[in-house]
């Protein structure tokens, strides 16, 4: 269940009109956070940001699977169903749960790193076109310009 401030701050970037990659970055970053308080770890860095994305899509946030080619076919229903899960409200198994969090405290914690992230950042720019980083630019600076008004 994501803490109750990353919650609010998403629901902070949906008023202000954010984007849904946006109101999810607030659960990735709570994620890393865990990670870094110790509370488990992840077995890679795109791990953990999967893990902080499908926290954002059960909370409800309207971020659509991954399209197709940009990911595999388990990825992209897996993130179908955690949004379905977001849009119906029901409780999550306990058993399941706990698993999961069992497995993670077994996981490392240098996925958190800073080299971790830079280097996980700088990997997924890479893939992307100049064109598509121009748009998200004029995108923000539209943005922006909203805020300040």
């Amino acid at each position: 269940m994501p803490e109750k401030k990353t919650l609010e701050r998403a629901k902070e970037d949906k008023r202000e009109g954010k984007a849904a990659s946006t109101q999810a970055g607030e659960f990735v970053r709570e994620e890393i956070d865990h990670i870094r308080e110790r509370k488990h770890g992840a077995r890679s860095t795109k791990q953990a940001i999967a893990i902080g994305l499908s926290k954002a899509r059960r909370a409800g946030v309207k971020l659509p699977p991954p399209a197709k080619g940009k990911a595999s076919a388990k990825t992209r229903h897996s993130a179908a169903l955690a949004l379905k899960e977001g849009q119906e409200k029901r409780k999550p198994s306990a058993k399941r749960s706990r698993a999961a969090e069992t497995a993670l405290k077994h996981e490392g914690r240098s996925a958190a790193s800073k080299k971790a992230l830079s280097r996980q950042a700088r990997t997924a720019a890479k893939k992307r076109s100049a064109s598509s980083r121009s748009a998200s630019a004029k995108k923000a600076a539209r943005t922006r310009a909203r805020e300040k008004k």
